[in-house]
């Protein structure tokens, strides 16, 4: 039931340790990575713009330097998501029409984890308009899982988990609206968060149709963090959070925590379900407390149907629907003070839980189709449900804009299967203890 490890490679700041240490120098970590790059990279396709000249470079000025305290990233060599601005470099969101679209300045989380010492190698590939769970465009081709490459790594941020499950980066930063994060984090057998709205940066990372005018911080949409251990989780979330983040964990057996499997008209398959009850039953064993059931939990279907609304008016920017129906000034503000009595409920649920654990997507990595994920269906258990019903576990954290971090804890025939954490909002750090103190039970 272990997850399947593609790579021993170290993480962020176990490379950042070893350079600090002198054991290697940024040029070292740099060229490295290049070469696992080029070898892995020709089977697996995740990295969408290459700029390793200037990566380099940027090694090279700064193997005579010493790191400074706030430099806990000197001289790792990492990759972010194409959607992210980086001067000199193209940024298309997938879309041939705009492969000539070269960002003029970095955004402003490139410029964070730059200052951190980070040194960028390049993009990873995303689906057009970050609207799939799988990454394949015209300008960039096909992402493949590196756990199997017939199956999707998970999108929009699926050339992200797959350059830190392959061992080519350890590091990587995401967008997530409707599982970006999460979803490539659980089909590819990494860590992913979705951090509480509005912590994170996203300054830089507009549709390139916006002619650098976007709003950054669109409703419901965030950048998140993706690597293969929690400790960088934690690491990058104090990072690049806009404010300081406070925490006050308790040991994990200590903790109340509420376990969801069930979703009106969102069903999960038993590739994902089993592994989940499995690492359940563990932490139980354990001592941990777990509830199947509480009073206090929102109305889901409700909670839903308001996500998806506002969901494709944000996608949208307001323009008609398929049906042809724009949506009022009236419609939105009625999907605001949804949102708010939603966060409210939730806020009433967390007064007795300190987490809820739930599935990240109800299958594990989908095979490749040559249509979005979400104009067709997804096989579960023998069925063909409506993919878009998936969204459910993603909805779940997002709609209330709680973060929910992603751990793996099992396969399926290989695949692997991650477990989400929901936390409550602006206790982000919490969140990942749990994760952490979780995977120090079941992966130890």
């Amino acid at each position: 039931m272990a997850y399947p490890k593609l790579t021993e490679q170290p993480g962020a700041l176990e490379t950042a340790r070893s350079i600090a240490a002198g054991k290697m120098s940024p040029s070292e970590a740099v060229d490295a990575a290049i070469a696992r790059i080029e070898k892995l990279d020709r089977h697996v396709n995740a990295l969408a713009v290459q700029d390793f000249e200037h990566a380099i470079a940027a090694a090279k000025a700064m193997d005579s330097q010493t790191p400074c305290d706030d430099q806990p990233l000197f001289g790792v060599p990492m990759t972010i998501k194409e959607s992210f601005d980086i001067a000199g470099l193209p940024s298309c969101w997938g879309h041939p029409e705009f492969a000539g679209n070269i960002a003029k300045r970095d955004a402003k989380m490139v410029a964070t984890l730059k200052a951190a010492g980070a040194i960028f190698l390049g993009k990873s590939n995303v689906p057009i308009d970050l609207s799939d769970w799988q990454s394949f465009n015209a300008v960039y081709g096909r992402t493949k899982n590196p756990h199997n490459h017939e199956h999707s790594p998970g999108g929009s941020s699926g050339g992200s988990a797959a350059m830190v499950a392959s061992g080519m980066v350890p590091c990587e930063i995401g967008t997530d609206i409707g599982g970006s994060v999460r979803v490539p984090a659980h089909f590819c057998g990494v860590w992913g968060h979705k951090p509480s709205w509005g912590l994170l940066s996203k300054h830089g990372h507009d549709h390139p149709a916006m002619g650098g005018m976007g709003a950054h911080d669109g409703a419901l949409s965030v950048a998140g963090p993706l690597a293969r251990n929690g400790e960088d989780i934690e690491a990058l979330m104090r990072l690049t959070s806009q404010v300081p983040l406070t925490s006050s964990p308790k040991p994990l057996n200590e903790c109340r925590l509420l376990l969801l499997l069930d979703y009106p008209n969102a069903p999960v398959d038993a590739s994902v379900r089993e592994p989940i009850e499995a690492a359940a039953a563990q932490l139980e064993k354990a001592g941990v407390r777990i509830d199947r059931n509480s009073q206090h939990l929102p109305d889901l279907a409700r909670q839903y149907d308001d996500y998806l609304r506002m969901l494709n008016v944000a996608m949208a920017r307001g323009a008609p629907a398929p049906n042809g129906k724009r949506a009022t000034a009236t419609d939105w503000f009625d999907l605001l003070d949804a949102q708010a009595r939603n966060e409210l409920a939730w806020e009433a649920l967390f007064a007795d839980y300190d987490a809820v654990l739930c599935p990240p997507a109800p299958v594990l990595a989908v095979p490749h189709i040559d249509k979005p994920v979400f104009q067709s269906t997804i096989h579960v258990n023998g069925e063909d449900v409506e993919a878009a019903s998936g969204l459910a576990w993603a909805g779940i954290a997002t709609f209330p804009n709680l973060p929910g971090t992603v751990l793996p804890i099992g396969s399926t025939n290989g695949l692997p299967c991650g477990l989400q954490v929901i936390a409550p909002r602006w206790r982000d750090l919490d969140g990942i203890a749990i994760a952490r103190g979780i995977d120090s039970l079941i992966n130890a």
